[in-house]
């Protein structure tokens, strides 16, 4: 099934709102808050593309979550480098086929999680950027993921 099979074709519809409401059916569109960007990179990809795909993903819509959040920037700056050490040290270790992961911001940390390594999180004397998830993030840890490995995540204060 294709989208277009399942999406009737007049949709959107082309016919216009009744007048007056065009601006507040806008407006109630404009005013969803979304929060959380989620992302698979399937197993032909390398750990160096991941970290790129990763990144642009979150480039693009964490900037949006922050608005308004005093020291956005470095906050945005700092979950990047987070996500780019998450995403190749779980991209060099996979439980499974695809890297999936989280960027999520509850108005106070940025979360950033990364799923399924096959192992434990290593040491950073193993994986020395881990020293930079470790100095920049306020809580590390890892859980069990649904895909038979584990989640690592970081939380980054806003």
């Amino acid at each position: 099934m294709t989208i277009s099979d399942a999406v009737p074709h007049n949709w959107p519809s082309q016919h216009a709102a009744p007048a007056g409401e065009e601006d507040t059916a806008l407006e109630r569109l404009l005013s969803v808050e979304i929060s959380s960007v989620d992302f698979a990179i399937g197993p032909e990809v390398s750990p160096l593309e991941a970290m790129e795909r990763a990144g642009a993903m979150v480039a693009l819509s964490l900037p949006l979550f922050l608005e308004g959040t005093p020291g956005a920037e470095e906050t945005c700056a700092a979950a990047q480098a987070v996500l780019t050490e998450l995403v190749d040290v779980t991209a060099r270790n996979k439980a499974g086929l695809d890297l999936v992961g989280r960027v999520a911001f509850d108005g106070a940390h940025v979360t950033v999680s990364v799923g399924d390594m096959g192992c434990p999180l290593p040491a950073p004397e193993t994986e020395p950027g881990l020293y930079l998830v470790h100095r920049v993030a306020v809580e590390v840890g890892q859980y069990a993921g649904n895909m038979g490995g584990r989640v690592t995540w970081a939380a980054v204060a806003a």
